[in-house]
């Protein structure tokens, strides 16, 4: 049962106890991402991420590191596009503990000047990192070039430049507006006493102030069709396709990930089984779909030899025209809804993922997290709604190409072969 309870300052809580578990895994989520931000501070939010685990006003970085330790738990973050979250893992004997250490960080950071510059070097050193995965650097690119011109396009690591300008105070401002009881969402699943987990969360949460709340802002997707090629001395060719595609929480959504799922979610979809299977021509070949409030985009994508690079482009966009015409099969259908819905009971098998699903509904969707009403809403995805989420994904407004690699002859032509696939697929076209 997952229960909804409001703390004496204002914040949203998800409970949800789950029977025969130990553990109790409890996320901090935090209405701040790289959508947030502007030019000038961009990456922020992700710096903000890192400080916080640098030192409190009670404990230095080993002692935080030393502490999670000796109890055995997990202590962790991410920065998304539209969220931070803290979150830590514990069990339940050491409810306490994990909800004093998890406000500790969140509410307590010093944000050190030394801390600071160190953690500079690290965050630039991440940035770098990223030059080094043509994969990252293709899916990047496509999805910058997508949301041109929108929220969604900026990093979540920011840029080097803006990361060397980040200063303690720009941290401090920009907390002070994010990290506010109307912005932040605590869940919680596993096992615990509900009576004294509100106490804790009460006790250890009260210092957070009131404050404005943010909304995401709107996003709208330029039409026509973009590339971007990223010349790169890298052994393989990566390619990548990415499409408008449905908001989160949308039924369009889960329409697309069955279709997805035929195209080259799975070992069975016909992405991985034209391309690599039968033919040999990559070893990654894939389609993912990506989400967020108000916008989504379908990605496919593959990695390969130079000299195999057309053929496999050709194949990915054919693959994409034929299921335009006729659909996929039932069978496809079938298969496909079946893999989605196992995969997300299979994803759900643990306290870390209720927790975050609480989390990320509520605070990004304002609703309740229901599992049950989530794989009713994956088992009622019709043939009928495929075949609309195909023609609507496959007859686009707008459609990105990338390609990152040895692209000095192979560049425009590959640009060429997308570019016609648009003009006869495009709604603009």
């Amino acid at each position: 049962m997952i229960e909804q309870i409001r703390l004496q300052n204002g914040i949203r809580v998800l409970a949800e106890h789950m029977d025969s578990v130990r553990s109790v895994a409890i996320g901090v989520w935090v209405n701040a991402g790289s959508v947030f931000e502007s030019d000038e501070n961009a990456g922020i939010s992700h710096f903000i991420e890192h400080m916080l685990f640098k030192g409190t006003e009670k404990r230095s970085a080993s002692d935080i590191a030393a502490e999670t330790d000796a109890i055995g738990a997990n202590l962790n973050a991410f920065t998304a596009k539209e969220c931070t979250c803290f979150h830590i893992k514990a069990l339940d004997e050491d409810l306490e503990t994990a909800v004093e250490m998890l406000s500790d960080i969140v509410l307590k950071s010093t944000l050190d000047p030394e801390q600071m510059d160190r953690e500079r070097s690290v965050v630039l050193e991440e940035i770098a990192m990223t030059e080094d995965s043509p994969e990252d650097i293709v899916f990047d690119r496509a999805s910058a070039q997508l949301f041109l011109g929108t929220p969604i396009e900026s990093e979540i690591l920011g840029t080097e430049k803006t990361v060397r300008a980040l200063s303690r105070e720009d941290l401090i401002r920009y907390m002070q507006r994010h990290y506010t009881a109307e912005n932040i969402v605590i869940a919680v699943a596993g096992s615990f006493d509900r009576e004294a987990l509100i106490a804790l969360l009460n006790r250890y949460f009260s210092d957070v102030a009131s404050g404005e709340r943010h909304t995401a802002p709107a996003v709208s997707i330029r039409s026509g069709f973009r590339t971007a090629l990223v010349k790169k001395d890298v052994e393989q060719i990566n390619l990548c396709l990415a499409l408008p595609g449905a908001a989160l929480g949308t039924d369009e959504y889960f329409a697309q990930a069955v279709l997805s799922n035929a195209l080259g979610g799975s070992m069975s979809s016909r992405l991985f089984q034209h391309i690599r299977e039968e033919r040999g021509l990559a070893y990654s070949v894939y389609s993912y779909p990506m989400a967020y409030r108000g916008a989504g985009s379908l990605c496919f994508y593959a990695g390969c030899t130079e000299g195999q690079a057309k053929e496999v482009l050709s194949l990915m966009l054919k693959e994409l025209s034929d299921v335009k015409q006729d659909s996929i099969s039932e069978e496809e259908f079938v298969r496909a809804r079946q893999q989605l819905k196992g995969s997300y009971l299979l994803g759900m098998e643990s306290t870390m993922a209720h927790m975050s699903a609480l989390g990320k509904t509520a605070l990004l969707l304002d609703k309740e997290y229901d599992l049950l009403g989530t794989l009713n809403r994956i088992e009622c995805v019709t043939m009928e709604a495929v075949k609309r989420a195909a023609d609507l994904l496959f007859t686009p407004d707008a459609a990105v190409f990338c390609a990152v690699g040895r692209l000095d002859k192979l560049g425009e032509t590959l640009k060429t072969t997308a570019e016609d696939w648009w003009q006869r697929n495009g709604r603009q076209a």
